[in-house]
């Protein structure tokens, strides 16, 4: 246990962890000291000196090193001048003074001196109504100052930083949170000063300008409007925006948001979503997002959106009553009942994912999960235990990232576990091409592709890696699908469980295995008894089939002829896709942004989000619409509350016994203290009062039984002469429904590549830029060459969920050169 010791703070008796900075220590006891550099998770600097306070220690005799004794107290010695309370911290017996006449003095004097070059356009600047420097300004500014405004410095206005962030670089007060937070806490160092004295901005040091996904969090803890996002700019004043607390539906993290909501005049007087913030979750997110979720919620306002049912007359789809289009659908699933197949995505919620394996179930019908990522029933057994937080992870630890370009798929677990490999965790990185996280890792494994169960087999033989793994307290396996089908992810996936079994890492916090999956509740749609079909083409021909949350036709082609051999076509989303043109019969679906709900995380930790903005049209819950269906078929589902739904659920899954929405809307006190009225020291991150979730026990920490099945041993695949072998690898910002309608990630979405060694372009005869051709099994497409030394040269890269269809690593060619270099 960490030594505590006593300090007194304006003449209250305190108790913390020895070394704790007398800032935290102060805002631990309830006492504010003002400050712009420090940030509660950056390291401290010094540099603004707002935190300027007296400080006093016990003095010592220098014969004897005791403390010298007055009057039966310890002496205290002050020192003659101020301390800023964010460098120095506490030891036993200290005495601070944070608002004596000397303390208040100092910090009115560097009020005044910053405002000696900011601009004062409070009325105009995006930061009013929650900024520090206004705040701090109204409490210790000096109220009347002695420099001349005509002397203030004026710079050419909202300069890009990167197509995301924008500077106005007359209204920083050099607090380098923003290029501490890039290079700390993200470990990108895009950002840097330039120029010296009053001339000293902010630049970026990449090209293109702020290469980072994290760069949003920066307007976050920026203490002044020098930092603002693209969307929000001139768009609200913070007065005005509502708050609900929501989920990130972008990937499996989980992490918490606040939608911020207003009536718009642009929108017809609707209330919209302004912006996404971070809602404080210190297992989850802690207080950062990613700038995908922060910005990719746009496809919930989409002019696509469906809004009212559809069924097809005349070979055109038409408005129809929800009793109209349910009843068709109903009538079609119970005449084809044995061809009834029901396919659904982890963008769905738990309640929904129940009702429809609930239907299923009833109804004889086969649930099949859009996906082609397995083992998810792996993680139901040694998934990480209850109590688990990568955030607590450190030496002494180990994780193994296998198979995952954790950057791309899933980015706060990125900055996790590299936090964690900063603070002594054993970090190992398995996979055949350099990732962002190699830099970070202790060891660094490149394997063929198609060697990745071999791999982790050779990881329970006796070698270096093995042996730090095997002897770490703790450790925890994310394994994803980088190059994989799902045959050979749910072969990693038992290949990883028997190591974490054989080293006795399950059934406990901070060890198990996590499923990297593409979506946010795809662990949800595994724990109601989904499960992925290999041959979906196959699945789905000739069957009646009710498709819910997945565009199949518009992420592979191919599929497009299985539905028009199918025998009737439901689709129920919120937007209209590739798949919703082939239906016989569309249900307009509500929005996360709409409704209520529960998403079950990678980490298995389940997690309410809550209703912020009106439904769109005549749009319904999922659950509910497909209890209107079932009950057209006869069959009772639960359709008006959510929250009963859960109840159904919990009580009919053993996972989820004694969860409740109650409980999962419990919280507790978190540590930094942020989300309170003093936006100087956390930043503008949302404190949680609606609930942190709860893990759901893995079987082995159940007590049952772990069984794993043994892996079969495949060939390894390797390319044949003349042929690249082209495997599919995810891409953080795709052409999926819910990323795509964001235009203002257009720059990132970019176009369809292809990466090659560049070997490989050089026999082909191709360069860095270039537009080709490439075709495997029946797919043609064109793409961009993009160069990658560190894949094999006989390997072909391509992206899924970028218009072309890839699943599994197949043959490839690269058929012709289409045009020169792409400007």
């Amino acid at each position: 246990m960490t030594k505590q010791v006593t300090v007194s703070i304006n003449g209250i008796s305190v108790t913390v962890p020895d070394g704790t900075l007398v800032a935290d220590a102060a805002k631990m006891a309830g006492i504010d000291i003002p400050v712009f550099c420090h940030h509660p998770k950056l390291e401290p600097v010094g540099m603004c000196r707002m935190c300027l306070v007296e400080i006093g220690r016990p003095m010592l005799d220098r014969a004897t090193g005791q403390v010298v004794m007055e009057n039966g107290q310890p002496k205290i010695q002050f020192m003659p001048k101020l301390e800023t309370a964010c460098t120095n911290r506490v030891s036993e017996g200290m005495v601070v003074m944070t608002t004596s006449d000397k303390a208040v003095d100092g910090q009115k004097g560097t009020v005044e001196f910053l405002l000696t070059s900011h601009p004062l356009d409070c009325p105009v600047c995006d930061k009013g109504g929650e900024c520090p420097l206004q705040n701090l300004t109204m409490a210790f500014g000096p109220g009347q100052s002695r420099f001349i405004y005509d002397e203030k410095l004026h710079f050419e206005k909202q300069v890009p930083l990167g197509e995301l962030i924008w500077q106005d670089r007359e209204r920083c007060i050099q607090c380098a949170r923003c290029i501490r937070f890039q290079d700390e806490i993200a470990g990108e160092a895009v950002l840097g000063f330039d120029q010296r004295g009053r001339s000293t901005q902010i630049v970026s040091l990449s090209e293109p300008g702020f290469d980072s996904v994290f760069s949003g969090n920066t307007t976050d803890i920026c203490p002044v409007g020098a930092l603002t996002i693209a969307d929000f700019r001139f768009g609200a004043r913070p007065w005005e925006l509502q708050a609900e607390a929501s989920i990130c539906t972008q990937c499996p993290v989980g992490c918490n948001t606040t939608l911020n909501t207003r009536r718009e005049a642009k929108a017809a007087g609707d209330i919209v979503v302004k912006r996404v913030m971070p809602r404080q979750n210190e297992e989850v997110n802690e207080i950062w997002l990613c700038d995908k979720g922060r910005f990719a919620y746009h496809y919930t306002e989409s002019k696509k959106r469906l809004t009212r049912p559809l069924i097809r007359k005349d070979q055109k789809l038409a408005r129809a009553s929800w009793d109209a289009a349910t009843k068709l659908a109903a009538e079609n699933f119970v005449k084809y009942k044995k061809d009834f197949v029901i396919l659904a995505s982890g963008r769905l919620a738990n309640e929904d994912l129940f009702n429809l394996k609930s239907l299923a179930d009833h109804a004889g019908g086969t649930a099949i999960m859009y996906s082609d990522m397995g083992g998810g029933d792996i993680t139901a057994l040694v998934g990480v235990g209850q109590g688990t937080n990568i955030g607590k992870m450190g030496k002494g630890d180990a994780i193994l990232v296998v198979a995952s370009d954790l950057y791309q798929e899933s980015p706060i677990w990125w900055l996790r576990v590299k936090q964690a490999a900063d603070r002594g965790a054993t970090l190992i990185v398995a996979n055949p091409r350099e990732t962002k996280l190699d830099k970070f890792a202790k060891f660094v494994i490149r394997y063929a592709y198609g060697d990745e169960v071999k791999t982790i087999n050779d990881l329970s033989k006796k070698s270096k890696i093995a042996d730090e793994f095997a002897k770490a307290k703790n450790a925890i396996v994310f394994f994803g699908n980088d190059g994989l089908g799902l045959n050979g992810s749910s072969g990693l996936a038992s290949a990883c469980a028997t190591l974490l079994k054989e080293t006795d890492h399950i059934g406990k916090p901070n060890n198990g295995l996590v499923g990297v999956w593409q979506r946010v509740n795809d662990q949800g749609a595994w724990e109601v008894g989904f499960q992925p079909e290999p041959d979906l083409e196959k699945a789905l021909k000739g069957k009646a089939v009710y498709i819910v949350g997945a565009d199949p036709v518009g992420d592979d082609p191919a599929l497009a002829k299985a539905l028009k051999g199918a025998k009737f076509v439901a689709v129920q989303d919120i937007l209209e896709t590739a798949t919703t043109e082939m239906a016989d019969v569309v249900f307009p679906a509500q929005a996360y942004t709409e409704r209520e709900g529960t998403f079950t995380s990678g980490e298995r930790r389940v997690q309410r989000f809550y209703a912020a903005v009106p439904v769109k049209g005549d749009a319904k819950p999922d659950f509910a619409i497909t209890s209107q269906v079932a009950k057209q078929m006869g069959v009772i589902l639960e359709g008006s509350s959510v929250s009963v739904v859960f109840d159904i659920l919990a009580n009919s899954l053993d996972a989820f016994t004694d969860i409740s929405y109650e409980k999962l809307a419990e919280v507790h006190g978190q540590w930094p203290i942020v989300g309170r009225g003093d936006l100087y020291y956390g930043g503008t991150t949302y404190e949680n009062t609606q609930g942190l979730g709860v893990q759901l026990a893995p079987a082995a920490q159940s007590g049952k039984t772990v069984t794993i099945s043994k892996v079969r041993k495949e060939a390894a695949l390797r390319p044949k002469e003349k042929e690249l072998m082209a495997v599919p690898v995810n891409k953080l910002y795709d052409r999926g429904v819910t990323v795509n309608p964001a235009q203002l990630l257009e720059g990132r979405i970019g176009e369809a590549t292809v990466t090659l060694h560049p070997s490989a372009a050089k026999n082909l005869g191709v360069a860095e830029g270039a537009r080709v051709k490439i075709s495997f099994e029946g797919v043609n497409a064109e793409v961009i060459v993009k160069l990658d030394d560190t894949i094999s040269a006989g390997v072909a890269l391509v992206p899924r969920s970028m218009g072309i269809a890839i699943h599994e690593p197949v043959a490839a060619r690269v058929l012709s050169l289409v045009e020169g270099k792409v400007k």
